[in-house]
């Protein structure tokens, strides 16, 4: 027998196991008694062996019967879990968004944009995932998270991406460096300066090699850091420079934080797969967090 044919019989099977009465039975499942009678036949002829016999005005399962029953409800009820799940996840209100960002963004921009959600989609769950950059994308890729958080967002026609802020980036020096009390720096004034920078896989790492390159010059490592304030903890102690973001917090003593000239900033984007239906409260959350972004 198909196994498509036989699926939706296992809840007729099931509802008479627990009530050997065929119009209940019925009832139960929401099917109308005759429809549940000729299934009944038809799941006979295909045994070879009756699943039912009349029992005055009921029915009574025959041991094949019994035995199928017992096998539908054990189906069952390793089904049901996994059909409630794809019923979360095709309801919005119900559903469950997996979100992969960047370590810097924990502190306050992912929970002000989960907060902002949850405000309207209360049931939504979510799983969060932090990591540096390309390990973001990876996963994203292999399927792991459903939209990526990064900087820069990725590129290539597998993703879609869209803009979702700026970051002002600006080099950061010892209290005690020779352009510490300067207006604004131009990044080729530290073409001689040794740089503590993020790992390979980073973001701001990326940006660092790609500016310095812009500007005409290799950074020359002194250090390299997972931790953007580790970063600001090695320049405070006067280990050398770097190019990252503001601080959100208060900025460690003995660092000052000199602008750029001209201006530069790293782009924020919000990313998912492109030939990659997206989930309702997936689709709903992405459109919650660019409509943030634009207001």
């Amino acid at each position: 027998m198909d196994e498509l044919d036989l699926a939706p019989k296992l809840a007729v099977l099931k509802a008479l196991a627990a009530d050997e009465h065929v119009t209940r039975a019925a009832e139960r499942v929401g099917l109308p008694q005759p429809t549940v009678s000729r299934w009944l036949a038809e799941l006979g002829d295909a045994l070879g062996s009756p699943v039912v016999v009349r029992s005055g005005r009921r029915v009574r399962l025959t041991r094949a019967g019994r035995l199928l029953a017992e096998a539908a409800t054990r189906s069952l009820a390793a089904l049901e879990p996994g059909l409630r799940e794809v019923e979360e996840e095709l309801d919005p209100e119900k559903g469950r968004v997996v979100l992969g960002f960047l370590h810097m963004l924990g502190r306050s921009v992912v929970p002000e944009l989960v907060r902002g959600f949850r405000a309207e989609h209360p049931h939504v769950r979510f799983g969060l995932v932090q990591n540096a950059r390309q390990s973001v994308v990876d996963k994203l890729v292999a399927g792991e998270i459903d939209l990526a958080l990064v900087a820069p967002p990725p590129t290539g026609p597998e993703f879609v991406s869209e803009v979702l802020f700026e970051q002002e980036l600006i080099i950061v020096v010892p209290s005690t460096h020779r352009l510490a009390e300067r207006r604004s720096v131009r990044l080729r004034d530290l073409a001689d300066e040794d740089f503590i920078v993020l790992e390979h896989g980073y973001g701001l790492r990326q940006i660092t090699d790609d500016m310095c390159a812009e500007a005409g010059f290799t950074p020359r490592i002194a250090f390299e850091s997972q931790e953007i304030e580790t970063v600001r903890g090695l320049v405070a102690a006067g280990l050398g420079v770097a190019l990252i973001t503001r601080a959100e917090l208060t900025a460690p003593a003995g660092l000052r934080e000199v602008p750029l000239t001209p201006r530069s900033a790293r782009v924020f984007g919000l990313a998912w797969l492109a030939d990659h239906p997206l989930p309702p409260a997936v689709r709903a959350f992405r459109d919650h967090a660019l409509s943030s972004s634009r207001s």
